[in-house]
């Protein structure tokens, strides 16, 4: 067999510090360098790599030394092949369609759309299960078996959008209203750091009294008492606010495409571009953010060719971490007749895009787990390998539901998945199923 050619390689630093300082570096010197989590036999759940190509393999080596960015190791990032698929399948009923691309899958080949939307189609049980044993195989692969723990809190719930499935959209006038303090929210943050969890996501509406000045007062106050990493959820803002929030120390960024249909983007985002929200996922890529992202299955209207360019636009995009949740109808706005998103389709589209994105971060999301209380457990067999858990105030939470009957997933639920998916938690939480 012939030696595959090596395109990318991936440098491992001593420190996130070190790893953000060094991806900064790169990228200010003109070297094109992406942030992904690092493969399982790597770094442990949370290590992220500098990703280069091969030809600035050497110049990316000497400018980080150069600047004292102490670098643990650098290698290469070979297509990932999972031999045996085929074998496994010989005696069951499979078409011959889905056989050619599980060959694919099992010789590390990219798949291109009609790959991904024969994949999306499959209703064959056989099929399907193969396609959750294939996804689940490349997650363990490439990320292993710890599933990463992350807390949420929804400060604020006010909004300047209205989208017409969110049940926090400005025209709501029955809903109350919140802004969480400086204070409340720091107190959530000491929990979860007491608890040992490593990553805080600060989520809101799209709310601008929520200025620079005070989301930098959070960020400035949660890295100097707690130095955890902080996920930020809150919407399309001007570039230089973005740079600014990853100058003081922000290190992922989540902002939904929701779908990659510009008409129906349109139709469900009536004060939304869509260019423009490619524009800041962009933007938070090049400033060096984990970049996140995700869509909604089961909008109105949406079809699976839809659902596999999204996962296409994920790809090329270099998203690192990937919500696909099904649609789940909000009261009192204007798509709360509509049917809820499909559970198996959104499995598909999990497992399908743990195969095409690989090594990413794909949360078992909380849209999954209210309609279906084992859906994070089938969410973790079927490729994800993260959980976000709701900590917001009970006196705010239910004011915060994005759609109705939201399922407020705590450290309970999250053992409880963990163990039936036969996963692992994290080494860093500082508390066990016996404490719950």
């Amino acid at each position: 067999m012939m030696n595959v050619e090596i395109k990318y390689y991936l440098i491992m630093a001593g420190s996130t510090s070190h790893m953000l300082r060094g991806d900064k570096l790169l990228k200010d010197k003109g070297i094109s360098t992406s942030l992904v989590p690092a493969p399982s036999e790597y770094g442990t759940v949370c290590a992220t790599a500098i990703k280069v190509n091969r030809e600035d393999k050497e110049k990316s080596e000497k400018l980080l030394r150069d600047n004292n960015i102490i670098i643990e190791g650098i290698y290469p990032d070979k297509p990932r092949k999972l031999l045996g698929l085929v074998e496994k399948l010989m005696d069951s009923v499979v078409s011959p369609e889905f056989m050619t691309v599980l060959k694919k899958i099992e010789e590390g080949e990219e798949l291109a759309l009609e790959d991904i939307v024969m994949l999306l189609k499959t209703e064959r049980k056989a099929e399907k299960e193969a396609l959750f044993h294939t996804a689940d195989r490349m997650r363990k692969e490439v990320v292993g078996d710890v599933v990463d723990i992350r807390g949420a809190i929804e400060f604020s719930n006010y909004c300047r959008k209205d989208c017409l499935y969110c049940g926090i959209r400005k025209s709501l006038d029955n809903l109350s209203r919140y802004r969480m303090s400086e204070n409340e929210i720091m107190e959530i943050v000491y929990y979860l750091y007491d608890i040992g969890l490593k990553t805080v996501i600060l989520q809101s509406g799209e709310d601008l009294w929520w200025t620079p000045e005070k989301i930098s007062s959070i960020i400035q106050r949660i890295k100097k008492e707690t130095k955890m990493n902080i996920t930020l959820s809150i919407g399309e803002r001007p570039r230089e606010e973005y740079e600014l929030y990853r100058e003081l120390g922000a290190n992922n960024f989540l902002l939904k495409i929701e779908t990659t249909n510009r008409k129906l983007f349109e139709f469900i985002h009536p004060d939304d571009d869509f260019d423009h929200r490619v524009k800041c996922s962009t933007w938070l890529r090049e400033l060096g953010y984990l970049n996140g992202s995700g869509n909604i299955i089961g909008l109105p209207g949406q079809t699976i060719e839809d659902i596999a360019r999204d996962i296409m636009f994920f790809k090329d995009m270099g998203i690192n971490m990937i919500g696909i949740g099904p649609f789940v109808p909000a009261k009192g706005t204007p798509l709360e007749s509509y049917p809820q998103g499909s559970i198996d389709m959104t499995l598909k589209a999990v497992a399908v895009t743990r195969i095409v994105c690989k090594r990413v971060f794909i949360p078992a999301t909380t849209a999954l787990a209210s309609l279906d209380p084992d859906g994070q457990t089938k969410a973790l067999k079927a490729g994800a390998n993260t959980i976000m858990l709701i900590n917001t105030p009970p006196k705010y939470r239910y004011s915060y539901q994005i759609y109705s009957d939201k399922n407020m997933v705590d450290l309970k639920s999250a053992f409880k998945a963990v163990e039936e998916a036969k996963r692992k938690m994290p080494p860093y939480l500082k508390v066990g199923r016996e404490e719950m």
